[in-house]
């Protein structure tokens, strides 16, 4: 088994207001696939054989408690209304609980995350400088990585731009499971194309 390197910070909106732009569907539907994509991407980074750890980082107690049952661990969003701010405030208790494991910065809408592509990702990285995945759309980012002294994602709106900016380096050839975010009903069929994780697909089969 390979070592493991990595844990990895999965920022999760409370599924009540999450996934807004999968217009057309009933609001309880939105909300149980908003569960879904999170449960699903945490799964498949449990079940990577790189990652140690995973900290959900979420300001929803129920959700909260149906991901540590899954095996990960949870903290509550730290700075409200700053995502990024949030995340590095998970990588410092990261730091503290997993003092040998890289963080990882994750979005979770990721339904079609395979643990042996996350692994195939992660094992790319020189963890010695910032990474970043690209989203299909190469607009946007799906995973961010760097050691915990440099660590300063900037996901949000044209984030692939942004953490070019930063100097972090963008990771080319990527497995599509680890870059196909779902926001809209086009998204959501893409990611059913490469194979969607069990609760997504359960959900899914009538609207794709």
């Amino acid at each position: 088994m390979s070592e493991q390197q990595y844990v990895v910070l999965v920022p999760v909106k409370p599924p009540a207001i999450g996934k807004s732009r999968l217009v057309g569907l009933d609001p309880d539907v939105r909300r149980e696939l908003a569960e879904a994509f999170a449960q699903d991407a945490v799964v498949a980074c449990l079940e990577a054989s790189l990652v140690g750890a995973v900290l959900v980082v979420t300001d929803d107690a129920h959700f909260s408690r149906a991901l540590t049952a899954l095996g990960a661990a949870a903290i509550p969003d730290g700075v409200s209304d700053d995502l990024n701010g949030s995340l590095r405030q998970a990588a410092a208790e990261a730091g503290r609980r997993w003092p040998g494991l890289v963080p990882v910065a994750m979005c979770a809408d990721l339904p079609a995350l395979r643990s042996a592509d996350l692994d195939a990702t992660l094992a790319r990285v020189d963890p010695s400088r910032p990474w970043f995945v690209p989203d299909a759309d190469g607009v946007g980012t799906t995973l961010y990585v760097a050691a915990l002294d440099e660590f300063d994602p900037r996901f949000g709106p044209g984030s692939r731009e942004e953490h070019l900016d930063t100097g972090a380096r963008q990771l080319t050839g990527v497995p599509a499971s680890v870059r196909q975010d779902v926001d809209n009903l086009a998204d959501l069929r893409a990611a059913s194309a490469l194979g969607l994780g069990r609760r997504t697909a359960a959900l899914a089969a009538d609207l794709v």
